[in-house]
């Protein structure tokens, strides 16, 4: 899940479109198919989630999840001879922390929501991401938001309570653990920013996952009472290795790959607003869920929310802005 923090991600951006100028054709093509890989996987996160938290314990999903992604992640950065700069005395509690708090809390509160939620509820709660990094920028970095920005963040939040309604609000714990998990991503975003601000996105990936697994293994076990029955888990391990080396990390390569080939607005604004849309047929096809009227009334305020905030200058700071990142980060 998207996958990419921002402030690493816009430093390994900006190197690259500095050395060669403006991109050739072949690399705009590749970054497109990437930006289009992020939006597609982006769209099956909620479907899958939903698929498995239902089969499985919340929390035995989350360890499992994280544990495919950490093995991924781990042989990546083995084969490219970086796996000592996870270990570094130096930068271990950063690391460890930026796993709990990007990966070990969110997929916590990710996959109880989605148990409590249908997949279509997951999908749109998750838009809420720009509110926090708008709340964030203005706290942690003084950026001072922007008319433009303003409003787009009232679209969202229209859009959002709009679909899923008062009633959805008021009696649904899942649809309210949804709405916390993005608040965690865009923390752990703005503690890589300040803590880790050098790391490479490979090591960043790495950590998240791995620290992510080493906290929430014990946990599901606690909260479990012990591991759960293989005869359990073993019909749903292939779809869990799909969501964990193809939905997580994967879709994070993805990212990464078509932001040092496209520019990072462009980047964000292909897969950002197209994901929601697009997963909404994933549901459908997947769990044949159908989204009522007002859902996509309000799906449509929140993608035109989501494209002004995108759109929209950047503040003017002497501190870099976190961008908002791919959903299901």
């Amino acid at each position: 899940m998207r996958k990419r923090t921002a402030r690493s991600a816009a430093r390994a951006a900006k190197p690259a479109a500095l050395g060669r100028g403006a991109p050739d054709r072949r690399s705009e093509v590749i970054g497109l198919a990437c930006a289009a890989l992020c939006a597609l996987g982006g769209a099956f996160v909620p479907a899958i989630a939903k698929i498995t938290a239902d089969a499985l314990p919340p929390p035995v999903v989350a360890a499992l999840t994280s544990a495919f992604a950490a093995a991924a992640a781990v042989t990546v950065l083995a084969a490219r001879g970086e796996l000592r700069e996870l270990f570094d005395r130096r930068r271990i509690p950063a690391l460890a922390l930026l796993g709990l708090l990007g990966t070990a809390v969110t997929f916590w509160l990710f996959y109880a929501g989605a148990r409590r939620a249908s997949a279509i509820e997951t999908a749109l709660c998750l838009q809420v991401e720009p509110v926090y990094a708008l709340l964030g920028a203005w706290m942690v970095l003084g950026h001072r938001p922007t008319a433009a920005r303003a409003g787009a963040i009232g679209a969202i939040v229209a859009g959002v309570a709009l679909a899923i309604g008062a009633q959805g609000l008021r009696a649904s714990t899942g649809v309210w653990l949804l709405l916390a998990t993005p608040l965690c991503w865009q923390a752990s975003h703005l503690f890589v920013a300040r803590a880790l601000p050098d790391a490479a996105p490979p090591l960043l990936t790495a950590a998240r996952y791995f620290f992510g697994a080493a906290f929430l293994a014990p946990a599901a076990l606690l909260a479990g009472g012990g591991p759960p029955p293989m005869a359990t888990v073993a019909p749903i391990l292939g779809v869990l290795a799909l969501q964990g080396v193809v939905l997580s990390y994967a879709g994070t390569l993805a990212w990464y790959a078509a932001l040092v080939r496209l520019d990072l607005a462009r980047t964000t604004a292909i897969v950002v607003p197209s994901t929601p849309v697009l997963s909404l047929g994933a549901s459908f096809l997947l769990l044949g869920e159908v989204a009522t009227a007002r859902q996509w009334l309000g799906l449509a305020l929140v993608v035109v929310g989501v494209v002004t905030f995108v759109r929209a200058p950047h503040p003017a700071s002497p501190a870099a802005e976190p961008v908002p990142p791919l959903v299901g980060d």
